[in-house]
């Protein structure tokens, strides 16, 4: 009847390993349990520093897969190297397969690499309205490979996170409120004063313009066939485009019971007869 030491050589003779003993797979036994041991313990502290940063937030659960994973397979690399096993071809494999995936999958890898940017960075929360490389729409899901937009058509957009991560972002929703520069014309037969107490009847009858700032009218210049008004306020972000075209229809309006006229190019044909 075979002893346990025999029984031992034979299971390492069929995996490569020579010469096993019991005293080899007491070592392996404590060593994962220590081994384990440590992982947990790393892996907590890991997740405290975690906890402190409100930047990483959004990825602490990648964090601590990819420490996990690399800890264990740092202890298993130790293992294979106790039980006799050559650790450097393997690390060498490894290494080879690792390139050969990067390669393959380097679009992949670069949009992961992007979207951790992006989860980190934050410059967009879902339900911000963002331009960004010529991308105009609402944020409706941020994953680790892909940003979905919603533009004002009902259209989805997913743009790669490599792509945003590497251009110009405009988030109109993030600092809460918008200014609205407004432009426009009146005939030079319009009294200053008048003109501007036309505008200035439209902005105290459009909700959703803010009094501080309070909203401004300017003479802003003097063209060939009327004077340019400059109307500046202020809204907040989700009211800008309702205020943007209800003042627009207003300040006619109120130009027209002023008897403000409001200018426009003409063009006067002159047919010569021969």
């Amino acid at each position: 009847m075979e002893t346990v030491e025999e029984v031992l050589r034979a299971v390492g003779k069929s995996v490569g390993i020579h010469d096993l003993t019991l005293g080899d797979v007491l070592r392996v036994v404590i060593m994962v349990l220590v081994g384990w041991l440590v992982i947990r313990l790393l892996t907590r502290m890991v997740d405290r520093l975690l906890d402190r940063s409100k930047s990483v937030a959004a990825i602490k659960v990648y964090i601590h897969t990819g420490v996990s994973v690399f800890l264990w397979f740092l202890l298993a690399l130790m293992l294979a190297g106790t039980m006799g096993v050559e650790v450097t071809s393997i690390i060498a494999m490894l290494s080879v397969a690792g390139l050969a995936v990067s390669m393959a999958l380097q679009n992949t890898l670069s949009n992961l690499a992007g979207g951790l940017v992006l989860l980190v960075t934050k410059p967009f929360s879902v339900g911000d309205y963002v331009e960004a490389d010529g991308i105009s729409g609402t944020i409706s899901a941020v994953s680790l490979s892909y940003t979905t937009f919603t533009t004002p058509d009902n259209k989805e957009i997913f743009v790669p996170n490599s792509q945003l991560s590497a251009t110009k972002i405009t988030n109109y929703n993030r600092l809460g409120k918008r200014r609205m520069d407004l432009k426009f014309t009146a005939s030079y037969d319009a009294p200053t004063a008048q003109a501007r107490g036309a505008i200035e009847d439209a902005l105290a009858v459009i909700p959703g313009i803010l009094d501080d700032p309070a909203p401004v009218v300017y003479v802003s210049e003097y063209q060939s066939s009327s004077i340019e008004y400059l109307t500046r306020l202020w809204t907040l972000s989700g009211d800008y485009w309702d205020v943007y075209y209800a003042l627009l229809e207003e300040v006619r309006e109120s130009f027209v019971r002023r008897g403000v006229e409001m200018t426009y190019d003409h063009l006067n044909v002159h047919i010569v007869e021969k």
